[in-house]
């Protein structure tokens, strides 16, 4: 008999970022987490900025990562059902990815009914004002044909470029916690959706809020917080790992 019962829901690891001082050290961390909660994972929703950056190409695979992809194989293969809702930072995860490990890839807000209760997810960026650099950036990155003239270009060149750019959008080279205002905006007005529990990453703080319309629930990340939530069918919980 399966004892799995829990879903479990994570954001920005930032996986292969050029601030970790060991980043194999933290791909491995987020490995054991992986591992350990194996026995009573039923669900893994993972809410975009998993890796830093990432763009797959047709026929060959960038290196890195293996560690972190062996473990959620793992999981897939144990009958762990994996979603990987997108982020500003692995959005160009196409169909190797999914096809090889065993997840449900989903590009945007995720709306799901998850042991009768009601879930809104979403990795957090574009929901709300968003200036118009940030919008016309947003297009470009999505822009299929855009997506095609980058891949022609070879790989020394542009993997360089993007970690570098990540790097450089940082403070001190390390992500900073950013005000969730946007999406509060979002979340007071009438596009909001109707749900129990809204999800949230991308700002890099843990917040948990109840409002009249539902329970609010930011993630935080895997460099400042080591922050994840867990729901077990009745109650929803913002944890850190304990080191």
């Amino acid at each position: 008999m399966s004892n799995r019962d829990l879903t479990y829901f994570i954001s920005d690891l930032h996986l292969g970022a050029r601030y970790f001082s060991d980043p194999r050290q933290h791909e491995q961390r987020v490995c054991q987490w992986l591992r350990s909660i194996a026995p009573r994972c039923k669900r893994l929703y993972l809410l975009g900025d998993i890796l830093d950056y990432w763009f797959e190409y047709h026929n060959v695979v960038p290196q890195g990562f293996t560690r972190f992809f062996g473990a959620l194989a793992e999981l897939a293969d144990s009958g762990v059902e994996i979603t990987w809702i997108t982020g500003n930072h692995d959005i160009w995860i196409f169909n190797y990815l999914p096809r090889e490990i065993g997840f449900r890839l989903i590009n945007g807000p995720l709306e799901e009914t998850i042991d009768g209760k009601r879930f809104f997810m979403a990795h957090g960026d574009g929901l709300g004002p968003v200036p118009f650099g940030e919008r016309v950036m947003r297009s470009v990155f999505r822009n299929r044909i855009l997506q095609r003239m980058f891949a022609s270009i070879h790989p020394r060149w542009t993997v360089g470029l993007a970690y570098g750019w990540s790097a450089s959008n940082r403070t001190k080279r390390t992500p900073r916690a950013v005000e969730p205002t946007p999406l509060l905006r979002w979340l007071d007005s009438p596009e909001r959706p109707q749900a129990d529990y809204f999800l949230f990453g991308h700002y890099h703080i843990m917040m948990d809020r109840r409002e009249p319309y539902g329970r609010v629930i930011i993630l935080g990340d895997w460099i400042l917080n080591m922050s994840y939530a867990v729901f077990d069918g009745e109650e929803l919980r913002l944890e850190t790992l304990q080191i």
